[in-house]
């Protein structure tokens, strides 16, 4: 009874009460970096990412799931060499003049223990879908310390795929073929 008293009275003052309520997220893409890391010629491990990405996040805790959106600007690629990253922006590469876009659109989102999640999803890179699973190793959520009202959620996740999947085969398998993600994600919710 005092549940429900309490209920009608935030009710009554214009607070919404919903246990199932979806909060939704927009990317930070100043604190967001997909990067990746790729066997080059057998000797070293060439890293690299990308500066610039944008995105929506939904996160229904009542029901352990959400969403992801992402969209990543190819053309953004930076593994701080500029001759490797004008090849890897040419058709041999991404070809960001045909494909200025990567996407990542999430088909099934579990959240396990609200510190942890499963993510699959399709992965577009150069006009090709492919499913990509991630594993969200880190779930943290909060109010901003440095900016007054603003919520946060943060997570690092991890996940793997096969260049050659997307047709980006060139210097196969000199350069290697799987390319290892990590990418850091914070988002502001709306």
């Amino acid at each position: 009874m005092k549940v429900l008293a309490l209920s009608a009275a935030l009710v009554a003052a214009g607070i919404s009460v919903n246990a199932q309520a979806v909060e939704t997220y927009t990317i930070d893409s100043s604190h967001t970096y997909p990067n990746f890391e790729v066997d080059h010629l057998g000797f070293s491990t060439t890293h690299g990412r990308f500066n610039k990405t944008e995105g929506k996040l939904t996160i229904d805790w009542a029901n352990n799931s959400g969403s992801v959106d992402i969209t990543i600007d190819a053309a953004s690629v930076d593994t701080g060499h500029q001759k490797r990253d004008d090849h890897l922006r040419n058709a041999d590469f991404l070809n960001v003049v045909e494909f200025p876009q990567i996407t990542y659109k999430s088909s099934n989102v579990t959240i396990k223990d609200n510190k942890s999640a499963t993510v699959e999803g399709q992965l577009t890179i150069m006009g090709i879908s492919k499913p990509v699973t991630l594993d969200v190793e880190s779930i943290n959520c909060g109010p901003h310390p440095m900016k007054k009202g603003t919520h946060v959620c943060g997570f690092d996740a991890t996940g793997s795929f096969k260049r050659s999947d997307f047709d980006v085969k060139y210097a196969l398998p000199a350069v290697g073929d799987e390319l290892k993600l990590k990418i850091q994600v914070e988002a502001h919710r709306d």
